[in-house]
């Protein structure tokens, strides 16, 4: 096989290749980051910060949530062990 048999078999393959990562979503993204229609760095750390905002609100509203919760589950608590002991302390035959 000479030269220019490879150089055509390189060609056609490595052009087939080429011509579906063009068409692929991956070389779109690529060709516009080439381009510089890519999203600016500024403002992806502003979307960035609006995200961590909102996910820390969040997360301040679990705490409470989770806090509520704990109160009221000591309170059920104690109104067992006020029933229990109740119980315990009554004269007996009552």
């Amino acid at each position: 096989m000479d030269i220019e048999g490879v150089l055509a078999i390189t060609f056609i393959f490595g052009g087939g290749t080429l011509f579906l990562l063009a068409i692929s979503p991956i070389g779109k993204a690529l060709a516009e980051r080439i381009r510089g229609k890519a999203a600016d760095a500024g403002e992806l750390r502003a979307a960035l910060a609006d995200h961590k905002e909102a996910v820390e609100q969040e997360l301040e509203a679990v705490r409470r949530e989770v806090g509520e919760l704990a109160e009221r589950l000591d309170f059920a608590e104690r109104l067992l062990a006020q029933k229990r002991d109740a119980a315990r302390l009554a004269p007996p035959g009552s």
